[in-house]
């Protein structure tokens, strides 16, 4: 690296941990783009967060470890109900504990992928100032994949078919044991959870996707409000000072209702005040390097206000000022166009609202992720919002009748009358459409929507 390129990465990582809290009532984050510049420069993370495997995992911890054994310690600490190992990796040396866990569901990969940016971004600068100040302070403790036999089915639950994340009570689940192992181990005044959520969840009914959630996790019915829950309030009112100008309008709370049976519940009621940090979805065709970026920036934000003192000085009505998470939002709405369901319908002007959600298959031996996407509703979806919405004035929306169809192309005759039977629009149909418009000597082809 040049020596202007090292003085630019100085500068980004001393953005990145600040030198001190701020005076007393000044916002309580700081200016985020240089955090984020530091990831765009740095990161390391898989492209594809879904595609990761416990294999996987377990051979960038070796690495990590391999590259700064001074400064990472790995270890086994438990293993799953298939006898994958379940691993624990740590640093730091100050009195501070503090544990972070990912994807407690197996389907829930994307915080998994920004942990190991910040290993990097910790080893290549664990000289700097901030950096240092982090490592005196806190000890941090990272379980990068807690239900490895979730993720390697990519489903939410556990081999048992258990979601550990209701298993806090019975402590029937090896996970479940292994992470209660490790609390009462450390005793962290903080833990975070860190999570994926629904695509459909909405900030508010603002029609924009609630990309990054926060929860200041209560533990009683009356989310009571405890010295720690006061802590993990202002934590979050930092996170969201630092993500909103990376996400405007996309920030946004969960529901703090008390879980009896949750592991954030009741490790906050047993001394662990628990945030809870949900990704959602991302208005991108490819939406997981924006994803991983958001939860780099937020979790590095945490843990440099906690180390330097200046999660004291947040305003935890930041985090009470959010808008809650509800539920509703399409992946993809056609608005306003002339809707030709099946034979013997007239048209009608209508919406059409597209969910769609993302899995993981195996082709040759080669995990691949696909998109499934089905009609949810048909009619007036002007309340509604959507990940991307499509203009359909003046258009005709028919099913898709030939997949070779592509924008452009001229129809000699209207779509509806030579698709072959069954094709329709309807509730519960796959979400394969095709909008055309009437010219002399047929309809053109405006555009093809096939996931």
């Amino acid at each position: 690296m040049t020596r202007a390129g090292i003085a630019a990465s100085v500068l980004l990582i001393a953005s990145v941990f600040a030198p001190a809290p701020p005076a007393a009532g000044a916002r309580s984050g700081q200016a985020p783009q240089p955090i984020a510049d530091v990831w765009d420069k740095e990161h390391v993370s898989w492209p594809v967060p879904p595609l990761i495997r416990h294999t996987d995992v377990e051979s960038r911890l070796r690495d990590v470890q391999r590259a700064a054994p001074d400064l990472f310690h790995v270890e086994e600490f438990g293993k799953s109900v298939e006898g994958r190992s379940i691993n624990h990796i740590w640093f730091g040396t100050g009195p501070m504990h503090v544990v972070l866990w990912s994807q407690m569901h197996g389907d829930e990969p994307t915080a998994t992928a920004a942990l190991f940016d910040i290993f990097e971004s910790i080893r290549l600068h664990r000289a700097e100032p901030g950096v240092l100040r982090a490592l005196g302070a806190l000890t941090v403790h990272v379980v990068p994949m807690l239900n490895p036999d979730g993720a390697e089915r990519f489903q939410r639950r556990n081999a048992q078919g258990i979601d550990i994340n209701r298993d806090a009570l019975r402590m029937q689940t090896p996970e479940g044991r292994v992470l209660k192992a490790l609390i009462d181990k450390y005793k962290p005044p903080v833990g975070f959870n860190l999570h994926n959520q629904n695509w459909r969840t909405e900030a508010g009914r603002t029609g924009q996707p609630a990309t990054i959630s926060l929860l200041s996790v209560a533990f009683d019915e009356a989310r009571t409000e405890s010295p720690g829950r006061v802590l993990t309030k202002k934590i979050c009112a930092v996170i969201r000072d630092a993500l909103e100008p990376l996400a405007p309008g996309r920030v946004a709370r969960y529901d703090d209702e008390f879980e009896s049976r949750a592991f954030g519940d009741n490790l906050t009621k047993w001394g662990t005040s628990v945030v809870l940090i949900e990704t959602g979805a991302w208005p991108a065709a490819e939406p997981d390097p924006y994803l991983v970026r958001l939860n780099y920036v937020a979790i590095v934000t945490a843990i440099d206000a906690l180390a330097n003192g200046r999660v004291e000085q947040a305003d935890k009505q930041r985090y009470e000022t959010l808008p809650v998470n509800t539920s509703g939002l399409f992946y993809t709405i056609v608005r306003n166009g002339t809707v030709v369901p099946r034979a013997g319908i007239v048209p009608f002007t209508a919406d059409v609202g597209i969910v769609a959600t993302r899995g993981v298959r195996t082709v040759d031996g080669q995990r691949t992720t696909r998109l499934t996407a089905r009609i949810d509703d048909l009619g007036d979806l002007s309340t509604s919002g959507a990940l991307e919405s499509i203009d359909a004035t003046g258009l005709f929306v028919a099913p898709l009748w030939n997949p070779d169809a592509k924008a452009g192309d001229l129809v000699a005759q209207a779509a509806w009358e030579s698709r072959p039977a069954g094709r329709t629009i309807a509730t519960g149909e796959p979400a394969e459409l095709v909008l055309l418009k009437k010219e002399d000597g047929g309809y053109r082809v405006v555009r093809t929507i096939r996931y």
